[in-house]
């Protein structure tokens, strides 16, 4: 089972989290700011390894938390 750690309540099981998804990064080479705002909601890298992700502590102190995951263990990073 997959354990976040919130840090306003410890470390939590995953079902008490709602995923938000990657924090995405967007390419300097888009300079227009509608293209900038599409590409920052809708493309993803789905990278392989470490990805930075918000989590929304639902169950608990319903706050949002940047979390590390690598995507290949399917493990928090500290």
């Amino acid at each position: 089972m997959l354990w976040l750690s919130c840090p306003n309540c410890g470390s939590r099981p995953i079902e008490e989290f709602g995923f938000g998804g990657e924090l995405p990064t967007v390419p300097d080479r888009i300079t227009d700011p509608n293209e900038r705002d599409i590409d920052y909601v809708w493309m993803f890298d789905n990278l392989e390894g470490i990805t930075i992700e918000r989590w929304f502590h639902q169950a608990g102190c319903r706050r949002w938390h940047t979390v590390e995951r690598n995507t290949i263990t399917d493990s928090v990073e500290p």
